[in-house]
């Protein structure tokens, strides 16, 4: 079986057609949904790429090796997905952005990457800030749409590369990722998706200044001039982020006409799924925040269509992001050699239901001892402490409040969420009654016993993957003479 694991970046779930958005336009991937399986319910393991990636392709909690920070990336003794289907015969052919492998891991993991094949046009005009520095806008992330065809989109381009590939004909099993940006902020999309749904046509946003959230949501508002912004710009972004979202659709549409033209649609395995959410105006917020665990963070689509699966099955119980990893590898009849902590979903692609018991955890942040993990290093222009940087906010705030992004570990049933942070506002929701997250009822009397029992089980969690133990053995005789 061949294997395309189509990645867009900070793609949140509820966003989605399939997923029950009213005004989305994604007729690919609800076409792909219909006759594949849906997971309604998962979660993905950190909210910021980097460590969220290092977990899918590992099954490893962030923790378990300390991949919780966008600078560290997975290395060379370090095990992941990629390397094990290079290593059993597959061509890993890669088209897009690293948020996971470090320099020197590329060689064992993956066979090339960015290979195009035709010269790509450029756009008359690209994407710009349309404000001022002293426009409370300017830090919304909300872009002029770039001028020019959308082929001219560098996520376009990788998908073309893709597209070649299947149409030349892989000569071996193959297996295509393609972490493309959108829809990652700045918002913005070539036309005629950056205007495609109407502000007017979205539900409520979920409000801000609600009480009882974490301290960091007002230090963003206040350190991005949010809290200076009206309602229709913050709709304005949540329907652009719709716009872009219905790009990378159409992208997937025409991978899937090239998949058929191929001729290996019947033995290919095509995996959907985001790395994380993005805030796109609920709460008064943007982006997202490494500390951040709202539904809207953690909450991403997994749409998987392989041969034999149960065309139109969906999984409503809780699964991880990190499944992918063993679902993949007993797909493709390869056994893993390291100690890990996801479930294959094989049986849910089948047509089983998933555990109903199960709870599922993310987690984030940094502590002050650990200044290497901050966002607020010197030498990365896109991270640069220049009041006209886009992330300026986020590193000026991590620098004054180190305190508003420490460590903080989510556990999620399914009908009740609790968010443990060493500083600030600690959360429990009731998602029966509360999907939106809007009443915090940590601390209150009636739900004490909920709260212990989930606050048990995240220590049960942390004793059984606190790390892993290598499967060799090293000797232990004395044998080396100096």
């Amino acid at each position: 079986m061949n294997f395309i694991l189509f990645n867009p970046d900070e793609m949140r779930a509820e966003s989605l057609g399939c997923y029950g958005h009213p005004a989305a336009r994604t007729p690919n991937i609800d076409a792909l949904a219909r006759d594949g399986v849906r997971f309604d319910q998962c979660h993905v393991q950190h909210t910021v790429c980097s460590p969220s990636r290092c977990s899918f392709m590992t099954g490893w909690y962030p923790h378990t090796s300390g991949h919780r920070t966008l600078w560290h990336l997975l290395r060379p003794h370090e095990p992941n997905l990629l390397k094990y289907l290079k290593q059993a015969g597959y061509d890993v052919m890669w088209w897009g952005k690293n948020d996971l492998l470090a320099t020197e891991s590329f060689p064992d993991s993956v066979t090339a990457v960015n290979q195009h094949r035709s010269p790509s046009p450029s756009f008359t005009k690209p994407a710009s800030n349309p404000c001022s520095l002293d426009d409370p806008r300017y830090y919304s992330f909300l872009y002029d749409p770039p001028e020019g065809a959308a082929e001219a989109h560098h996520d376009y381009r990788h998908v073309q590369g893709a597209i070649d590939y299947l149409l030349e004909g892989p000569e071996n099993p193959f297996v295509i990722y393609l972490p493309i940006a959108i829809p990652h902020c700045p918002f913005q999309a070539p036309q005629p998706w950056h205007d495609l749904i109407d502000p007017d046509d979205l539900p409520p946003l979920r409000p801000g200044e609600l009480e009882g959230k974490p301290d960091f949501f007002n230090l963003i508002r206040r350190n991005r001039r949010l809290d200076e912004l009206d309602e229709a710009h913050l709709r304005k972004i949540n329907a652009v982020y719709l716009g872009m979202i219905s790009f990378a659709d159409y992208m997937l549409g025409q991978l899937m006409v090239a998949l058929e033209e191929s001729g290996h649609a019947d033995d290919t395995c095509i995996l959907l799924f985001s790395d994380h959410g993005d805030w796109a105006g609920d709460y008064g917020l943007v982006e997202k925040w490494p500390s951040g665990l709202d539904d809207c963070l953690t909450r991403v689509p997994l749409i998987v269509r392989m041969p034999g699966n149960r065309a139109g099955h969906v999984v409503r119980e809780p699964v991880e992001l990190f499944d992918i990893m063993p679902t993949v590898l007993e797909l493709a009849g390869v056994e893993s050699a390291h100690t890990h902590h996801a479930r294959s979903m094989l049986s849910q692609l089948k047509g089983a239901a998933g555990d109903p018991g199960r709870a599922v955890f993310a987690e984030g942040g940094y502590d002050p001892h650990e200044p290497n993990c901050f966002e607020n290093w010197t030498g990365r222009p896109e991270f640069a402490s220049h009041p006209e940087a886009m992330y300026y906010p986020k590193i000026l705030q991590q620098k004054d409040n180190p305190e508003s992004v420490c460590r903080a570990v989510m556990i999620r049933t399914m009908t009740h969420k609790l968010i443990r942070r060493k500083q600030g506002v600690c959360e429990l929701y009731d998602l029966a009654n509360d999907p939106r997250e809007l009443v915090n009822l940590h601390g209150c009397t009636q739900h004490a016993r909920i709260q212990a029992e989930l606050e048990r089980r995240l220590l049960d969690w942390y004793l059984h993957t606190s790390d892993v133990v290598p499967h060799d053995d090293d000797p232990r005789g004395c044998k080396w003479k100096g």
